[in-house]
């Protein structure tokens, strides 16, 4: 049961408000070779078009060194922009390059584990957009190469909004007890994803486009415009994406991930619409059982995507035109929130509950790319590191494993294993085309 502040103001501080989002407070100075804050960083910019635009912006003020795109169009538009980057197609032939401190990877989701790897393989400062990984093993595999360098490069997922404002004011609510006990988390997104078999050829190949690189390591399916373009055309397929868990939940989920202080889970199950081969569900409904830690019970974490939504315990929530949010029920109450909002009813009065001082609160953002690049140059740790960005992608995806193999899943997360199901083990680990290597 929790007291009426449930973590202390040291254990707040020090935690950074989300064991393993990274620490604040700290003394800079932890990277070895860290430059001087003064100095510009040299980074190739992987993936220049869509979010790969706007992470390029993000990070336009260092030294922009390298830009790599399948896309022939995506990478004169860039290099325009930066006519002194060397432009490269293949970004294993751009990770050669020796001038470069960090990578920024925005390629489709079935390329970020291996540019991920590969950078952090040659001591690379790493950004991937979301998600991190396109399988629960490329996730964890990611978390253990940066766990192996930590204190060394500095890492961050793009999950951008974790800067916002909105977002510390849930967390610090929810960590300093003002809904009592966490006991259960809702996460939904009403996006409703197409559906569908793999698209038939067609031809010829567009000139720009290199279509083989941007297969990359899955399997090979012959060139179709509909897979190319927004991640909505292409991450509904198996062999390039995870659908809505790993889009829109990289973001929502992470509120809950933060604010609950999570890791990895002991079971998992999921329900959604019948399976297909070629593309993830339209609809599912996932609930994962996280063990307790040093400050709050155990805690029911679920999901509803496809429009599938969870019940609101009062008629204050009762929002139907509520396309995506994030539901926290403790002992003592509920805290409804989305990307710019939070609503809080409890069931009495708030006399349990000490507000934070100012010295307690999370420390308002400088940017999402900008905390990067700090870490980057000083060693102050970023808030949605490689550790914990990977242990919640690892969650999300397990649940498309559930899915999959249509049963629930005890979890074995040290030896990452259902260990009620070996029939698992083929969704947990991709199986890649000939010539593509993870760890490279």
């Amino acid at each position: 049961m929790l007291t009426k502040s449930p973590i202390n103001r040291r254990t707040f501080l020090k935690t950074g408000a989300g064991t393993g989002a990274g620490i604040l407070f700290l003394p800079s100075g932890i990277v070895t070779g860290a430059v001087s804050p003064n100095d510009k960083l040299n980074v190739a910019v992987i993936g220049c078009g869509g979010r790969g635009g706007a992470n390029l912006n993000g990070v336009k003020g260092e030294n922009i060194v390298a830009l790599c795109d399948v896309n022939a169009g995506n990478l004169a538009k860039a290099a325009q922009r930066f006519p002194k980057a060397k432009t490269h197609v293949d970004w294993r032939k751009c990770l050669e390059q020796k001038d470069i401190d960090a990578v920024v990877c925005s390629t489709t989701d079935h390329t970020h584990a291996f540019v991920n790897m590969w950078a952090l393989n040659r001591d690379k400062h790493v950004y991937c957009e979301k998600p991190l990984a396109n399988s629960v093993h490329e996730a964890r595999t990611v978390r253990e190469a940066y766990l192996k360098r930590k204190g060394k490069v500095a890492t961050q997922m793009g999950t951008q909004i974790h800067a916002s404002d909105n977002f510390r004011r849930v967390v610090e609510l929810v960590r300093q007890g003002a809904i009592g006990a966490l006991k259960d988390i809702r996460v939904w997104c009403s996006r409703i994803p197409q559906g569908g078999d793999y698209l038939p050829e067609v031809k010829p190949v567009p000139g720009h486009i290199n279509w083989d690189l941007w297969i990359g390591p899955s399997p090979f399916h012959a060139y179709n415009p509909g897979y190319v373009g927004s991640c909505l055309k292409w991450n509904r397929f198996w062999d390039f994406g995870s659908g809505q868990i790993g889009d829109m939940g990289s973001h929502l989920m992470d509120l809950a991930f933060w604010a609950g202080d999570l890791r990895f889970p002991v079971s998992c199950e999921t329900e959604g619409t019948p399976l297909n081969p070629a593309t993830c569900p339209q609809w599912i409904k996932a609930k994962w059982v996280h063990p307790k830690n040093d400050w709050r019970p155990a805690v029911d974490l679920s999901w509803y995507d496809g429009g599938k939504k969870p019940g609101m315990p009062t008629k204050v929530f009762n929002r139907d035109s509520l396309f995506k949010g994030v539901l926290f029920t403790g002992d003592k109450g509920w805290l409804l929130a989305d990307y710019g909002f939070r609503i809080m009813m409890l069931k009495g009065d708030m006399t349990h509950y000490d507000s934070p001082t100012a010295e307690q609160l999370i420390p308002k953002s400088i940017g999402h790319h900008q905390e990067w690049i700090r870490g980057c140059k000083t060693g102050q740790p970023t808030l949605c590191n490689f550790d914990y960005s990977g242990a919640l992608i690892e969650n999300n995806l397990l649940s498309l494993v559930a899915y999959r193999v249509g049963k629930k899943l005890e979890w074995d997360a040290d030896n990452l294993k259902a260990t009620n199901s070996p029939e698992a083990d083929q969704y947990i680990r991709k199986t890649y085309r000939d010539g593509w290597v993870l760890s490279g």
